[in-house]
């Protein structure tokens, strides 16, 4: 299962005019949208918003159960980086979060999984997102509304975390939606996700041809 979590970031509140979530937001994304460092993001003709997120992501160890948010860490295999890509109109349209971030190839994840004790999650960690060579998300983990033990915590009160699951923490400020004019990735463009401590993903951008179901 791979969790995703709306509206986690003070920064993201606060460019969206929202107040911040009392708890917090959470959908599912398909696994079968995850791919690997370097894979390309395919687009399909029917979305014309498609938005880059740049997240960080925990990799579930070992089954859990109502864990305490003292021990959530126990719990935790590490962490990788992880790109939330949205079909911004689909999921403005159906209020579907979970259907709208779930298209193939929407969830590219890596480059690895860094175990807890090679960084400093608690201090906080650098989150950039850089798209065709220019800066867009600039943040820190630290800005996290809900954090990684209490994520863990709230999510496994109700849903069993099995080994491999994983928790996509949230995105920064500065995604397209919230720019004016917007910016939608577009084919052709590279979106390099770093995560201080982890690692860089990169991904390039591809439109799949072809008439959307609205057009035939």
């Amino acid at each position: 299962m791979i969790w995703g979590v709306g509206l986690n970031y003070r920064d993201h509140a606060a460019e969206t005019g929202r107040p911040l979530p009392e708890a917090p937001t959470l959908f599912v994304k398909s696994p079968g949208a995850v791919i690997g460092p370097g894979d390309p993001i395919v687009v399909p003709p029917h979305v014309k918003q498609p938005d880059y997120e740049g997240e960080l992501a925990v990799v579930i160890g070992r089954r859990a159960k109502d864990v305490r948010e003292a021990d959530a860490f126990d719990v935790i295999a590490g962490v990788t980086v992880a790109h939330d890509v949205s079909a911004r109109d689909h999921q403005y349209n159906t209020g579907q979060f979970s259907w709208s971030k779930s298209f193939d190839t929407f969830c590219p994840l890596g480059p690895e999984v860094v175990s807890l004790d090679e960084i400093d999650l608690a201090a906080g960690l650098a989150i950039e997102t850089r798209v065709s060579g220019e800066v867009m998300q600039s943040s820190n983990t630290s800005q996290l509304v809900f954090s990684v033990p209490f994520l863990v915590a709230w999510i496994s009160q109700g849903c069993t975390l099995e080994p491999g699951d994983m928790i996509l923490t949230g995105t920064p400020a500065g995604v397209g939606a919230a720019r004016t004019p917007p910016r939608w990735l577009v084919d052709g463009d590279v979106v390099d996700i770093t995560v201080e401590g982890v690692g860089t993903l990169s991904n390039p951008v591809v439109r799949r041809e072809g008439a959307s179901p609205d057009e035939t």
